[in-house]
This record gives C-alpha cells, structure tokens and sequence, in this order.
C-alpha cells in the first residue's frame, strides 16, 4: 500500500454555497464563493508537490486533520490545557463534511482522477495553535 502525507497551512475553509449570477446575455450561472475558490487553488498547489507520477486511479483511503485557532475566549490557561489534552474539541461551524469537501475537490485532477474513487474517509477536526489540514492518503498502486 502506497502512503501520500502533506500539511495544508493556516485556517482550513469549508466549501461555501454555490452563488448565482448572470452572464451580459442574461443567463445564470454558478460559481464558488471567492474565500472557497481561493482555499481550492491553494490546496492544489500544496498538493501538486506530494502528487504522484501518475494520477491514482484505483481505490482511496483519505484520512482529514483539521485544526482550527481557537476562539479567543479559549485562550486561556485552563483551556489551552484541555486543548492540548484533547478534551476540548470544536462543535461550533464549518460543519466537517463542507471542510472536508473543500480540500476533496481541492485534489481532485492532482492527486486522483475523481472523489468517487474516494472508499473510506476519516475525518476530525481540533483546536491548535497552528491551524492547518493534515491529509493522510492510502492507496494501492495499479499494474
């Protein structure tokens, strides 16, 4: 089985709703919020560095760390304590399916061909200092 480990730096962003606009002919259109559009870019620049030679084209295993600052009434002594100890846990938005979506489609085309290759997924998210995504994928090699 073949492992692919990165970190993902700064405060993860959850996929936004898609908006709505219109073209000069009239015609709506979707698109992605700006701050989920430029998190995405910024994921497949990370992930372009850990890439594989060639896109994996099998099953995936994903693993998702996300570790968010806390807010500042938890940083205090007590807190931070219960923090690091891993007791205090963040229950407050971004939901964790619309952070992990965010980084999925992020490495869809660089890391594998599409998210439906995706057949297990672990994901959690933390409190830290040091906010970042750890992504942890697993993978056999085809051939």
């Amino acid at each position: 089985m073949k492992k692919i480990l990165f970190e993902i730096l700064g405060d993860p962003v959850a996929q936004g709703r898609p908006r709505a606009g219109k073209t000069f002919t009239g015609k709506t259109v979707l698109y992605d919020p700006a701050k989920s559009r430029n998190f995405k870019e910024y994921v497949r620049m990370v992930a372009a560095q850990h890439a594989p030679k060639k896109l994996i084209e099998g099953p995936i295993h994903l693993n998702m760390d996300f570790y968010r600052s806390p807010p500042k009434k938890y940083q205090t002594k007590p807190k931070m304590a219960l923090i690091e100890s891993g007791q205090l846990l963040p229950t407050s938005k971004p939901d964790l399916d619309n952070l992990a979506k965010g980084v999925k489609d992020g490495l869809s085309k660089i890391i594998w061909q599409d998210d439906s290759q995706v057949v297990s997924m672990n994901v959690r998210k933390f409190y830290s200092m040091t906010p970042k995504v750890v992504v942890h994928i697993s993978y056999f090699e085809e051939g």
